[in-house]
């Protein structure tokens, strides 16, 4: 099978997607860096593998020179992103008895008040880039207050993060220096916490670590917080933003949510769904050689399952390619399926709609402040988010929805 160049993929994802789903449902790329990869592209398929226990996440089950992916140091490793069971049963269960529904329910309210004075600070001026002004610096402040880092230290940690999220590459050593400076910086937090906990999640972790009839170890903990930095930020970020691109394409659907608040979560879980900013699922290897949709993949090549094309896939989703908030999004991919399902889900749901709602209630008359087709989207088949999303209001006018 001669392999597919992934340009397109960047450049005209969903059009491309479409044109593989009826070419096959499994095809041979080659991916950015040169290596290749199948791509698994049908929704029936797709949903299998997430959950299939012969497609391991462990990167040592990958063959020599098959995979190459972000280097982290060994104790960032040791993450949920990189585990089979049983250790990922374990740990994944020790997590979900601190990152309670309750408590993403509790930050509703801060992360509001904070999205407002997020977007004072920008309202004077009457246009910003709305992901460097508001959607990139709200996700981070909640998982600051989400982890209980002190306000102290929340400028150096901003600054780490915004080297790892949008990293520079004329400068690609500084990558290396914020993982390390956030390593050290979590491992002192956690010695802190152990000895004052904090009304929490990291606290919360650090008790569950210590229960007799189960522990994180210290690795485990930094991993974890670090997993939450870069999973619960980054995509958010592009959520929000694509969300936002969404309503000022569809001026009837700006209308609908404006007529009827109450149908923002709607739109974030269909926008989620049409245009999700997780275009591939993590990388999975084969344990033994598996058949996808009549392909055989040998043992240790890397398998890359599309969210996005199985989240357009007709047979699942009819009219796809449209948004439409009353269809049935039970089985919407765009957080996974099975054991693997995005542990954040809840928070990434509740933040975009936060955001949102606060957005579409202080500015009426929101608009792009560049001509549509200006816009440009990260050059990644690994995640769909805009470079930036450049918007206008009236800075002298307030509206409710």
């Amino acid at each position: 099978m001669r392999p597919i160049d992934v340009t397109p993929l960047i450049t005209d994802p969903y059009a491309t997607y479409a044109g593989l789903r009826e070419a096959g449902p499994v095809h041979r790329i080659t991916g950015p860096d040169g290596r290749p990869a199948w791509l698994v592209t049908r929704y029936a398929d797709v949903r299998r593998g997430l959950n299939d226990p012969r497609l391991s996440l462990d990167k040592r089950h990958a063959l020599p020179g098959q995979y190459s992916g972000f280097a982290l140091p060994p104790a960032l490793d040791a993450n949920l992103l990189n585990m089979d069971p049983p250790d990922h049963t374990r740990v994944r269960g020790l997590v979900v008895k601190a990152f309670t529904p309750g408590r993403v329910a509790k930050m509703r309210a801060p992360l509001a008040k904070t999205a407002g004075q997020l977007l004072d600070a920008i309202e004077p001026d009457g246009r910003a880039d709305l992901l460097t002004g508001y959607a990139g610096p709200l996700p981070v402040i909640a998982i600051c207050d989400l982890l209980g880092i002190p306000e102290r230290d929340r400028r150096d940690f901003r600054q780490w993060t915004d080297t790892l999220l949008t990293p520079d590459p004329a400068n690609p050593a500084a990558i290396k220096e914020a993982v390390v400076a956030m390593m050290r910086f979590f491992g002192g937090l956690i010695g802190s916490k152990r000895a004052e906990p904090g009304d929490d999640l990291l606290s919360d972790l650090i008790a569950v670590r210590d229960d007799e009839d189960g522990a994180l170890s210290a690795d485990e903990l930094t991993s974890l917080a670090f997993l939450l930095l870069l999973g619960g930020c980054e995509p958010t970020v592009h959520l929000i933003g694509n969300t936002v691109l969404a309503l000022l394409d569809h001026p009837e659907l700006m209308r609908e949510v404006r007529k009827n608040p109450d149908s923002l979560a709607a739109v974030v879980d269909e926008v989620n769904r049409w245009d999700g900013p997780y275009p591939l699922a993590i990388r999975r290897f084969p344990v033994e050689e598996v058949e996808i949709g009549g392909v055989r993949i040998p043992a240790g090549e890397t398998v890359l399952l599309s969210l996005a094309s199985a989240n357009r896939d007709e047979q699942q989703f009819p009219e796809a390619d449209r948004i439409d908030l009353h269809r049935d999004r039970s089985g919407n991919l765009a957080f996974g399926h099975g054991i693997h399902h995005c542990l954040a889900a809840s928070l990434a749901r509740m933040e975009a709609e936060t955001a949102l709602a606060a957005l579409l209630e202080r500015f009426p008359h929101l608009e792009l402040a560049v001509p549509r087709e200006e816009l440009r989207w990260r050059p990644t088949i690994r995640a769909r988010g805009l470079i930036s999303l450049p918007v206008r209001w009236d800075s002298t006018e307030r509206a409710g929805f």
